[in-house]
């Protein structure tokens, strides 16, 4: 059965989410792919700030791609709801010990919905809990590019798997992702340690090797513990939960009959 998808990606759009992901890229890896002795090094602490603006204007040049490319007002209203749920579902735990239920809602919408759709409703989600939760940063459009990436992953999953093995890839990728959600924002705020003069914080010119060990250390010492629980969070969820919210996202997906156009008839 071929799965309806909210939004086709056309070749803007592709080409948009291809810049996005590149740039997104440098933001969250420059302290590994700036030279030693690059002029970067030296703005260790305005670099993030740059790259977080650049990020929040890439952000919202993908979601106009992806409008442009077809986000009627059916994906609007599909998107409106599930953005609030998962905005709703982020201060259940607050974050201890890596609970957070969003992540878990995110993988199977993106599942069902697609990478376009789920590129721009992790994006969305992240943005509105930010403004729910009063987590309005810096941090912010690192957050919105690495869960749209979080989501867009689930909707490029294959598709013609179902049944209990739909549900343990979508564990399989849910785990997987959740550790890489974790890393790819501790690069986010790593730099901001080099003033710290510890042996897990970013040093400027020194080589690549090193910095990475710092990274690797980092990582253990302040986050592995959060990503572990965020994981085991969206594991038993999809298991649990997985197969009630699949349904009802395929069934409201094909109701919605995102492809038909919407007409009105004159009176």
């Amino acid at each position: 059965m071929t799965s309806v998808k909210a939004i086709r990606l056309g070749p803007r759009s592709v080409a948009a989410l291809a810049l996005a992901g590149a740039v997104g890229v440098a933001a969250f890896g420059w302290p590994f792919l700036a030279p030693p002795g690059s002029q970067v090094g030296a703005h260790t602490q305005d670099a993030p700030w740059l790259f977080a603006g650049l990020l929040l204007l890439l952000v919202a040049v993908v979601g106009a791609a992806i409008s442009e490319a077809g986000l009627g007002p059916k994906a609007v209203a599909m998107m409106g709801v599930l953005a609030a749920t998962g905005a709703a579902l982020r201060p259940i735990g607050a974050g201890t010990a890596g609970i957070e239920p969003m992540f878990f809602l995110m993988v199977l919408s993106g599942r069902v919905l697609g990478p376009g759709f789920g590129f721009a409703l992790g994006s969305t989600t992240m943005f509105a809990s930010g403004l729910l939760t009063g987590g309005v940063g810096p941090w912010m459009p690192f957050q919105m590019m690495a869960m749209g990436w979080f989501t867009m992953g689930a909707g490029l999953l294959p598709d013609r798997v179902r049944g209990r093995a739909e549900l343990r890839l979508l564990a399989l990728y849910g785990f997987v992702a959740a550790f890489a959600y974790g890393t790819v924002m501790n690069l986010a705020g790593w730099p901001f340690m080099g003033a710290l003069a510890s042996n897990i914080a970013f040093a400027p010119g020194e080589p690549v090797p090193e910095n990475l060990a710092r990274f690797l250390a980092y990582c253990l010492a302040t986050s592995l513990g959060w990503d572990l629980g965020r994981a085991v969070c969206t594991v038993v969820l999809t298991f649990l939960l997985g197969p009630a919210v699949l349904r009802a996202l395929r069934r409201a997906t094909r109701r919605a009959a995102f492809e038909t156009a919407v007409t009105f008839e004159p009176r």
